[in-house]
């Protein structure tokens, strides 16, 4: 079977406090916080930025793509080709869609697992539901990436799995719905319960073990209830933390990015048992190898945890998700992009590939046939950018233009090693905002018009525990 060789997660900037969701209809919230993804956010653009902290610093180029969630931003057209075109991957790789439903991220980790050829499972999840409602308040937005290939550099590898499928009515959404519908607490843990207890004994049994010799379990799914229970009554002595209280559940990215947290700080030669609640139950038995020392994330999940802006108001977090509509400005409504040019500047757009004059070595954003410095005509070569880090050199704030969350930051960016780029600024708060600052590249949504998603690129400044990548 092929090894976990790298992983990558993503929690967005933005928190809600839950006890906003008391103060304003009334009612305790709870407590902590769930994560939120911006008014420029859905799960593509996630998995984008997790995919890109898997990649980084790996030399396994992916030959097929695996994109899981229950809130694809698309239906009929393939989710996961945008994926592939952000991280600027060979068009002979393989990108698809792993289907609807929170099972659809373990699945595509058993299929990686058992691949031949190198495989990038990406997860991403958008979780919400009705105003007031436990959905709302425990859900949370995330996304994880894993690499799986064979050969060296394996920093986990897998040593058994088993999966028990039942079917019954626990939760479900109609095409078109903004929440889900959940059945009785009670019935999820009756039905739950045994099927986890069965494909976790399985898994073990396979991997010639005992749930002693387990060091950490990880327990994951959307029944909360039904996961405590299966956890407490497993026999391991370390349950991992579910992160319910920092990031919220973030239902089909939640087992990758509580397994991402474990691995942060695990040490070679440990058991780690992932098992995930949902339409069933699934166990991977996992290995760690000496390399797991050497490989950590960047950032790791407890470095994003507590990076993040928990000022976000519940009107905000409801106009976002579509359930407080506010007036639209009055202005002209915009256009979606348009898919011919789309087509013929992919590597631009998606992919954020300019160029490099090779008589001068002027970069230019987009990518152009005539140098701007030394004139010369087609003498270019592809210069990736998206993973070079820059210094903001000046910036506007506009505070008439229209934005979900106003105001409009935009700024001129100079990136190392060349290149200048005028492009808008997200998860950013102007008031500490600098000349000087530096700043990351990040996909995003910027519209949706006529149906169409317009995703591209914008700046942030670089949080910490980041480590800078590539200069160009």
């Amino acid at each position: 079977m092929a090894g976990l060789v790298s992983y990558g997660t993503y929690i967005p900037y933005r928190r809600l406090k839950r006890s906003q969701i008391g103060a304003v209809l009334g009612g305790g919230g709870g407590r902590g916080v769930r994560a939120v993804a911006s008014f420029d956010e859905d799960p593509t653009s996630m998995a984008v930025e997790a995919a890109r902290r898997a990649l980084r610093g790996s030399d396994v180029a992916p030959q097929r793509v695996l994109f899981g969630t229950a809130s694809p931003p698309y239906l009929d057209k393939t989710n996961a080709n945008i994926v592939h075109a952000a991280l600027d991957l060979d068009p002979s790789a393989l990108a698809i869609d792993v289907g609807a439903s929170v099972r659809s991220g373990v699945g595509a980790m058993v299929m990686a697992a058992e691949s031949s050829v190198p495989t990038l499972v990406v997860t991403g999840d958008v979780r919400t539901g009705q105003p007031g409602s436990a959905e709302e308040r425990d859900g949370g937005d995330a996304a994880a990436a894993f690499l799986w290939a064979e050969g060296p550099g394996v920093v986990a590898e897998l040593v058994a799995q088993a999966s028990v499928t039942a079917e019954f009515l626990d939760r479900w959404r109609l095409p078109g719905a903004l929440a889900s519908r959940v059945w009785e607490e009670r019935f999820g843990e009756h039905a739950y319960v045994p099927l986890a207890d069965a494909a976790f004994a399985a898994a073990l049994k396979e991997a010639g073990m005992t749930p002693a010799e387990v060091d950490i379990l990880v327990a994951t799914g959307l029944h909360d209830r039904a996961v405590r229970t299966f956890a407490g009554g497993a026999g391991v002595a370390k349950v991992a933390d579910t992160l319910a209280q920092s990031v919220g559940n973030p239902g089909v990215a939640q087992p990758g990015l509580v397994l991402a947290d474990v691995l942060d700080r695990a040490e070679p030669g440990q058991v780690i048992v992932l098992v995930t609640l949902a339409d069933g139950a699934t166990a991977l038995v996992l290995r760690t190898t000496d390399a797991v020392s050497a490989h950590r994330s960047s950032p790791t999940v407890e470095a994003q945890v507590e990076h993040g802006d928990d000022s976000l108001p519940y009107a905000s977090f409801l106009s976002w998700r579509g359930f407080l509509t506010r007036e639209p400005p009055r202005r002209p409504d915009p256009l979606g992009p348009a898919a011919p040019p789309s087509l013929r500047r992919e590597g631009y757009k998606y992919g954020f590939v300019g160029s490099r004059c090779t008589e001068c070595s002027t970069v230019h954003l987009p990518p152009v046939r005539v140098c701007v410095q030394c004139k010369a005509i087609d003498h270019m070569v592809r210069q990736p950018m998206a993973d070079v880090p820059g210094t903001i050199v000046t910036y506007t704030i506009d505070r008439l233009a229209y934005s979900p969350s106003p105001p409009v930051v935009a700024a001129v960016v100079d990136f190392d090693g060349g290149g200048r780029f005028n492009c808008e600024l997200t998860d950013v708060d102007p008031a500490s905002l600098a000349i000087g600052d530096r700043v990351e590249m990040t996909f995003r949504r910027l519209i949706t018009a006529q149906g169409v998603h317009n995703y591209f690129w914008k700046a942030r400044p670089v949080a910490p525990g980041t480590t800078e990548t590539q200069e160009v």
